[in-house]
């Protein structure tokens, strides 16, 4: 027979786990409002004017009802002349994305470092030629108008949509990159949920620095390997506290400390992500984010 202590004690257990859980709820439910109400609007307009986001570009009749639409641009001190070999000659296992190499060309041939110069052996691909994303996805060129814009198509059928990449004269000395992503998720895929969790969340993170870099190499001005491989860094810092955050919630005893942390940490997880800051202020959220965190762990034993 079970003794009245010990049913107590079973019931205060179930509470506890009724709290965590609503404390961790709770936590992700906010930040999933500061997401989805300030966070996603921006990150699919990023430096995008109004007149581009309105202005019908090339591909978007291959997805005309798309779950993720974004236009994000970039003014490059170049011709549409200048800025073309460098998007031409964009993928893995070719130039790379200018971006976060790390990432991005992990196991390449051509090396870790995207290229600092344009590659002749990558400025003669036609229509159908395939497009290679990473190791195990490629795309393929649905179009190619020189000087002017490409189209990078997916491969599944039916098909999920395209980037285009488009350039726009402003004057003889700046042209407008943008980039316009059409897509739509397959929630039936279970495959594919890892890129389609990147799509929606992380993708303008990709997206900004592929134009930052271009902009970087038109310019000749290209920013040290070190000074990405820190951005990059504070961002896998700051999402990886927040989890830790959400798992101290399950783990240590619950507190306004430790929910207080939870969210702090949620909250600059987004703002280093979603935020227009620099590499440095976004290793002081990281920075800040270990902090709150460890203070929580300590004042939860």
């Amino acid at each position: 027979m079970v003794s009245i202590s010990e049913h107590f004690r079973e019931l205060a257990r179930g509470r506890q786990l009724l709290a965590r859980g609503f404390a961790v709820l709770t936590v992700l439910f906010l930040v999933a409002i500061a997401y989805l109400g300030v966070c996603r609007p921006y990150q699919l307009q990023l430096e995008a004017t109004a007149a581009e986001i309105e202005r019908p570009m090339p591909g978007d009749e291959l997805n005309p009802d798309p779950s993720f639409l974004a236009t994000r641009g970039i003014t490059i001190a170049g011709s549409p002349e200048d800025i073309w070999p460098w998007l031409l000659q964009m993928g893995y296992g070719r130039a790379g994305y200018y971006g976060y190499d790390l990432l991005e060309n992990a196991g390449s041939p051509e090396g870790l470092r995207s290229a600092d110069e344009v590659l002749p052996q990558f400025q003669n691909f036609v229509v159908g030629d395939e497009v290679p994303i990473s190791a195990v996805v490629s795309m393929t060129f649905y179009a190619i108008e020189p000087n002017r814009y490409l189209i990078w198509l997916g491969d599944d059928v039916p098909n999920p949509g395209a980037f285009t990449w488009a350039l726009y004269p402003l004057d003889s000395e700046q042209t407008r990159l943008v980039s316009r992503i059409r897509w739509s998720y397959d929630l039936t895929s279970a495959t594919d949920l890892a890129l389609q969790l990147f799509t929606e969340f992380a993708d303008h993170i990709a997206v900004r620095k592929i134009l930052q870099g271009v902009k970087q190499r038109v310019e000749q001005d290209i920013e040290p390997f070190w000074v990405q491989n820190v951005e990059f860094i504070s961002y896998l810092c700051t999402f990886t506290i927040f989890l830790a955050a959400l798992a101290l919630l399950c783990w240590r005893r619950l507190t306004w400390r430790t929910w207080g942390a939870g969210l702090i940490s949620g909250l600059l997880w987004l703002a280093s992500w979603y935020a227009p800051i620099s590499t440095w202020l976004g290793m002081l959220l990281a920075l800040l984010a270990i902090g709150a965190l460890l203070h929580a762990h300590r004042t939860s034993r």
